[in-house]
């Protein structure tokens, strides 16, 4: 397969993973008593309104990346900590349920015939347009897992501790970004994959787990 099609197959995909995830966090905010995300035009499926140019670049060079964060204002809560990590924790969620549904569609075509997707160009392509889709989000799940502000763990973990804590490790998120962004320059710099020492191990288990493949 040529680094055209390539691009034209993942680009989709890469487009539907980040746009349910963004999504997600906005339909359970609004299910919360939340409606930023709504008034805000983000309460939608449309792509266009949730992609980050940076952000898909880097998800489709390294598998890690990002879209535009839906708003969400924590005040219109009833339990601010609470309904934030079920917010925070409901893109995540929905990118392993994607990727468990997506699974066990290629799953099925591969237990078909085991030996199509090798014999027919089609077939290969479908293969892996299945897999890419399961790897992309399983990647962008766990990696929005990692409980370092501004990513969704550290909301997720954010609703469990007590609310001094909770306020003064949230109000690090500038700080956060921050060193992510520096995490991801040395990592280039030097050819290091610090993100990926971190998330390729469970990645490839759940792989396995799903598809019987791994990275």
């Amino acid at each position: 397969m040529n680094f055209l099609t390539g691009l034209i197959i993942q680009l989709p995909i890469l487009f539907i993973t980040l746009t349910v995830h963004e999504y997600s966090h906005g339909l359970v905010a609004y299910w919360l008593g939340d409606d930023t995300a709504k008034r805000a035009g983000r309460l939608t499926l449309n792509p266009i309104s949730h992609i980050d140019p940076v952000g898909l670049i880097m998800l489709f060079i390294v598998h890690i990346g990002w879209a535009k964060p839906v708003p969400i204002n924590p005040y219109n809560f009833r339990d601010q900590k609470r309904d934030m990590a079920l917010s925070a924790a409901a893109g995540p969620i929905s990118n392993f349920i994607m990727a468990i549904l997506l699974a066990v569609l290629f799953r099925f075509f591969n237990n078909m015939n085991p030996t199509w997707q090798y014999s027919s160009s089609i077939g290969s392509i479908l293969m892996f347009m299945l897999f890419y889709a399961v790897m992309i989000n399983l990647a962008l799940g766990l990696f929005n897992l990692i409980p370092v502000p501004p990513l969704d763990g550290s909301k997720i973990i954010g609703g469990f501790m007590s609310d001094e804590l909770y306020y003064k490790y949230t109000a690090q998120e500038r700080r956060g970004a921050q060193i992510l962004i520096i995490i991801f320059v040395v990592s280039f710099i030097f050819k290091l994959d610090i993100i990926g020492s971190v998330i390729i191990p469970p990645l490839n288990f759940f792989l396995k787990l799903l598809t019987g493949m791994s990275i």
